[in-house]
């Protein structure tokens, strides 16, 4: 991960901790004082949402670890790890107990003390996850460029800013539900919507969960590039002269901003040892020099019908009967 891409990440994750630890002390204090089931609700979720970015962080920190005998290509997964982490926190803890809460709640009521005092910390808390979420938005912004906000979270290979942008989003929505709880116990005298504001951020929390562990699932079981960043690759290679085919061409995301590329070459009959080692070592500068994010380039060189004997012959070493199943 290179140094820019890091102080962005840990610039939004340090602004979500400072604010999620002073709204969750806010919180909590209201919640003893009032009673309410969904400020208490809140009070969890914020608690929660500040172990997270510890845990972003950490993820920052371990990721930054160079190469060593056990790990070859690097400790940049572990920032997959703690954001897949994160996201089960969520939904265990975060979604699990605003859940019992307000199930609880709703089999024995107990009345709001104060409700001014909720309000001005709901208020408060607004203010401060939206100063987080705008943050969040602009870092995320920078590398967006004109994809839909679905696409660009889709696209990218950093959860640490997306991961902050979904847990404000979700502290947003929860804070309007405890807030809609509230009036409704206030002005319609609905007693019970407190504790169903409480399961609606339940609802909320397991939703952006199933979202970020979905998310980061696929970068730890070995996301490729993008299909632009390949595509392109592919160009620089087929531009060479003495290449006259790509046999396979593979990358895969050891963290967000380390590629790694695997490649087999055909070159024409012709060339010499030396011509071939001079292609590969200016085809390794070249895709370097354009995609700063690609740590290692592994070329080989094979004819087309030696490369397709051999990939025929591991996948049927590996997975006997494949050719029967199709």
């Amino acid at each position: 991960m290179s140094e820019l891409e890091t102080s962005g990440s840990a610039k939004v994750a340090y602004v979500a901790l400072a604010g999620n630890l002073a709204i969750a002390v806010t919180k909590f204090a209201a919640a003893l004082y009032t009673g309410s089931s969904a400020m208490l609700s809140e009070a969890i979720h914020s608690v929660v949402d500040t172990a997270n970015q510890g845990l972003v962080l950490l993820g920052l920190h371990r990721g930054r670890k160079p190469p060593d005998r056990a790990h070859p290509f690097g400790y940049g997964m572990e920032v997959y790890f703690w954001s897949f982490v994160v996201a089960m926190l969520i939904f265990g803890l975060g979604a699990g107990v605003s859940l019992y809460e307000g199930v609880v709640k709703l089999i024995s009521p107990e009345p709001v003390t104060s409700f001014l005092a909720n309000y001005v910390v709901i208020g408060f808390s607004l203010v401060f996850e939206g100063i987080s979420w705008v943050v969040g938005y602009r870092e995320f912004n920078r590398t967006r460029g004109d994809e839909s906000l679905y696409a660009a979270v889709r696209r990218s290979k950093d959860p640490t800013v997306f991961t902050v942008l979904f847990e404000d989003t979700a502290a947003m929505l929860g804070l309007a539900a405890a807030l809609i709880g509230l009036l409704a116990v206030q002005f319609l005298h609905y007693h019970w919507a407190d504790a169903v504001a409480s399961i609606v951020i339940a609802v909320i929390l397991a939703v952006v969960a199933a979202g970020l562990a979905y998310e980061t699932k696929g970068l730890l079981t070995g996301e490729a590039a993008s299909g632009a960043t390949v595509e392109a690759i592919r160009r620089m290679m087929l531009a060479e002269k003495r290449v006259t085919g790509i046999n396979e061409l593979r990358t895969v995301h050891f963290g967000p901003n380390d590629i790694l590329v695997a490649a087999s070459i055909d070159f024409s009959d012709d060339v010499t040892l030396h011509q071939i080692e001079e292609t590969v070592s200016r085809l390794e500068s070249v895709i370097r020099d354009r995609f700063p994010g690609i740590g290692r380039v592994f070329i080989e060189t094979q004819s087309r019908e030696d490369h397709k004997t051999l990939l025929d012959r591991a996948i049927s070493i590996r997975y006997p009967g494949l050719d029967r199943i199709s």
